[in-house]
């Protein structure tokens, strides 16, 4: 791997008390010091010190705890409290949530490192046993990608700083529809190509960074008659050729066009009637939040989009747990969101968070599932609704796999829309066994918007702004999900 510009080694030196980590750049021959955080489980240093380490320019909102790192050519948006970071406009998950300390926003190394390996310092390099960490400040060599459609076929440009030895280069189709390409001594930009267009039988982009080595995914809407590749010197470029029968690629995009197109969601408003959810300290009650709530969601939509709104009440009526989904299936929906509010014995918790079908990964996940499930105790006949546990919750779950991905998307944009919009902590996408979306044929999440049992909440959740915030952040983020969805369907 050549050095582009400069080698930066990051020493960890930590004891038991957690010391602090000593930097030594060797582009300027200095040493400085980041300032860590002791936990029993995780590691966590500065941002603030970090920056400095790397000479980055920062940028903080103190009052809204956030900060932007620039390093080399990417904007790194951070929030305290939060599990989320944005690499210029993609977001990207770490295992554990970002602590604030003394004013400074504390970032858990081995997660933190890992995105920036990716997207950002490809030659960092982390040795646990030794506590050392070497960062080669290098250039990608493989920095984007173009697709273009012909009438026979697709043809796949990757643009490239250098022209690499065709030894170097491989490619093949798996059985299962992916095409790979290997390229040996490569560092690809999988930020940039990963969030790329795409059109003809690309359905998508993934690129991987393993050691030395870039490997480029395409996933293939149909079978092609051939495939090869060849290099370009000026500009550099390794260009990629997927053959078709003639004909066949415009009639299945069309088809697929039609069926994936989203036209019609439902927006459904959680209990309702004599169901009215759980209650703040003041008397808030659920049922009218939530309400409140989807329609202000149901209201942008219709103003600013041609995107069919379908509600599960309009009013403050009992509706069926089963009836929920039963309508998005009726209407032929493309996602279901359900909207609710939180609650737990703990007044001091607050914060909002998006949940997915599938069995509960924590005691916090299991809990609020068994609360937004206690209301079928209010229907008359329950015959319709299995324990929700072991086989029967993992048939539920499989039934709804081929929408999981799209699902957990669609979740994390929700996140990331509230966190930009509300002064509240971001607890992050979860998973537990919830009623309301089984059955769902649609990409399917339900919203847990605050804790109404934190009184500082509640009173912001009875503030019309604030519940236009919510609501602007959900629509924004349907949005999002509309467009990287669309965006898979080639034009005509």
């Amino acid at each position: 791997m050549n050095i582009w510009k400069k080698t930066i080694i990051i020493f960890y030196l930590v004891s038991l008390t957690q010391a602090d980590i000593r930097v030594f750049n060797r582009s300027t021959g200095t040493e400085s010091k980041i300032k860590t955080l002791p936990n029993s489980e995780q590691l966590y240093m500065s941002a603030r010190d970090f920056a400095r380490a790397l000479s980055s320019r920062l940028y903080e909102n103190q009052q809204r705890k956030k900060l932007v790192l620039y390093i080399t050519n990417r904007r790194i948006k951070i929030s305290a409290r939060s599990s989320f970071i944005m690499v210029d406009d993609q977001p990207f998950q770490m295992s554990v949530i970002a602590k604030e300390e003394a004013g400074d926003i504390y970032l858990p190394v081995r997660g933190f490192l890992n995105i920036l390996k990716s997207t950002t310092l490809p030659g960092i390099n982390y040795d646990p046993k030794r506590e050392f960490l070497d960062v080669d400040v290098v250039q990608f060599t493989i920095t984007a990608i173009d697709v273009e459609e012909k009438s026979n076929g697709t043809i796949v440009r990757l643009k490239t700083k250098k022209a690499f030895s065709e030894r170097n280069i491989s490619s093949f189709i798996n059985k299962h529809g992916w095409y790979y390409l290997t390229i040996a001594g490569g560092l690809v930009d999988t930020v940039t190509l990963n969030g790329a267009l795409t059109r003809g039988i690309i359905h998508s982009v993934e690129s991987d960074q393993i050691g030395e080595t870039a490997q480029i995914a395409l996933k293939l809407r149909s079978n092609v008659i051939s495939h090869e590749w060849y290099q370009k010197l000026d500009p550099y470029e390794i260009v990629v050729t997927l053959r078709t029968p003639l004909g066949k690629s415009s009639t299945r995009i069309k088809d697929v066009k039609n069926r994936w197109r989203m036209d019609t969601i439902v927006i459904d408003a959680g209990h309702g009637g004599k169901d009215p959810g759980t209650t703040g300290k003041y008397g808030t009650k659920e049922k009218d939040i939530v309400l409140d709530i989807t329609k202000r969601i149901g209201r942008l939509l219709e103003k600013n989009t041609s995107i069919k709104v379908v509600y599960t009440r309009t009013e403050d009526v009992f509706v069926h747990v089963w009836e929920r989904t039963k309508i998005a299936n009726e209407v032929n929906a493309k996602i279901f969101v359900s909207i609710h509010v939180n609650a737990n014995p703990n007044r001091k918790i607050k914060g909002f968070e998006t949940y997915l079908l599938s069995s509960g990964k924590s005691e916090d996940a299991i809990e609020v599932a068994s609360r937004e499930n206690a209301v079928i105790k209010l229907e008359e006949v329950r015959s319709q609704y299995q324990e929700l546990t072991g086989e029967n919750l993992i048939m539920a779950t499989m039934a709804q796999s081929m929408f999981m991905k799209e699902s957990e998307d669609l979740a994390a944009m929700i996140q990331i829309e509230l966190d930009k919009n509300l002064d509240s902590p971001n607890r992050g996408v979860k998973q537990a066994g919830f009623y309301v979306l089984i059955g769902a044929s649609m990409p399917n999440v339900l919203v847990e918007t605050g804790y109404i049992s934190n009184p500082s909440e509640e009173r912001n959740l009875k503030k019309p702004g604030y519940r236009q915030n919510i609501a602007k952040s959900i629509y924004n983020a349907i949005l999002k999900f509309k467009s990287s969805r669309e965006r898979l369907l080639v034009e005509e």
